[in-house]
């Protein structure tokens, strides 16, 4: 099993201490440092600058949003990462949610699995220079009946394969996942119910396609905090937790809140979101289970992490991208070595 950095967002008063995360992930040979958007820094940027001041590390995108650009624009900001990486560049996408692609991109959150699908197919194909037409539901290139023609991208991509994995959570999603992307970027993963929520719907995927999962990346990402008092550590989580499950979508529409359920959590993910949209963050945050955090976070000693590393490996984990926290760089400095003890220590290496 192989580990990863998930820097999140830029832009909010941290970007030298991330970048310092990164250059330190780099040196501890950590395998691919992820930056994410949502409708505040991009990740593009983020993750040029950060390939310009690292070496051997992998930057990918976690993700770039599916309704933020045009399919054709993706890939070439894939090509251009690419080779202004040196061949470093992971291609992660995601269709975001309902709020953010209507009311940031006013682009309808409808028919997301034959849009993604269709998404992959046209970055796939301008990947390859072949010159660019496509009839589809969402997309048709060139458009009929006007000036436009097959163009093919005019530059040579490092790698005209890169890897490309998409955010999922629910099951369709998931299994469609598994058919048409090299790896899957997962959240909240509890190694206990990984099986059940999001690989055997990847493997379905998989088979679909007349593959094996060999070669596909199941990567979760999962905070990180190092100590002896587990509780106190998985309350930081409390706040973070309660925003995915209680507030990030509507009541009808919120993936993180169903996810929650599929792990057993119905009653309690029902009080989170009660609490969170009434505006009681507080008591949301109080609400969520310490069982919940706990499964699905590496909270303690350096031997606990280990035990847990190796629960994630077991449950079919290939990259697991940690996100360390800390009050101060150092605290977040020391986590990430941390994580490096600790793979040592579970004997996954």
């Amino acid at each position: 099993m192989r580990l990863g950095i998930n820097l999140g967002y830029w832009g909010a008063g941290m970007d030298s201490d991330n970048l310092a995360v990164a250059q330190e992930a780099d040196r501890l040979g950590y395998d691919v440092c992820w930056a994410a958007e949502a409708y505040g820094s991009d990740a593009p940027t983020v993750l040029a600058w950060v390939a310009a001041q690292t070496e051997s590390i992998d930057v990918g995108s976690a993700i770039l949003q599916i309704p933020a650009r045009q399919p054709a624009m993706t890939a070439m900001t894939a090509a251009t990462l690419d080779s202004l990486s040196g061949g470093r560049f992971r291609l992660g996408l995601g269709v975001s949610g309902p709020q953010v692609s209507e009311g940031w991109y006013g682009v309808k959150f409808d028919k997301p699995l034959s849009r993604t699908r269709e998404y992959v197919e046209i970055v796939r194909k301008a990947m390859t220079r072949e010159r660019l037409s496509y009839e589809g539901e969402h997309w048709t290139l060139p458009l009929p009946g006007g000036p436009g023609k097959p163009i093919k991208l005019t530059v040579h991509p490092q790698r005209e394969h890169i890897p490309l994995y998409i955010a999922a959570i629910g099951p369709k999603n998931l299994e469609q996942t598994g058919e048409i992307a090299d790896g899957a970027l997962l959240i909240f993963p509890s190694a206990d119910h990984l099986e059940d929520t999001a690989v055997r719907h990847i493997r379905a995927g998989r088979e679909k396609a007349g593959k094996t999962m060999e070669g596909f990346d199941v990567c979760p990402t999962v905070p990180l905090a190092v100590g002896d008092d587990v509780n106190g550590l998985a309350d930081m989580f409390r706040p973070y937790t309660a925003l995915y499950v209680g507030g990030m979508g509507s009541r009808k529409q919120n993936f993180y809140n169903q996810l929650a359920q599929r792990m057993g959590y119905e009653k309690e993910a029902a009080e989170i979101q009660d609490k969170y949209l009434s505006g009681d963050k507080a008591g949301a945050a109080a609400a969520v289970p310490h069982s919940l955090i706990d499964s699905t976070t590496l909270l303690g000693s350096v031997e606990r992490i280990a035990e847990k590393m190796q629960a994630y490996a077991a449950a079919g984990v290939t990259t697991l991208t940690l996100a360390p926290a800390g009050f101060t760089l150092e605290e977040r400095l020391a986590a990430l070595r941390a994580g490096t003890d600790a793979l040592e220590r579970s004997g996954l290496v």
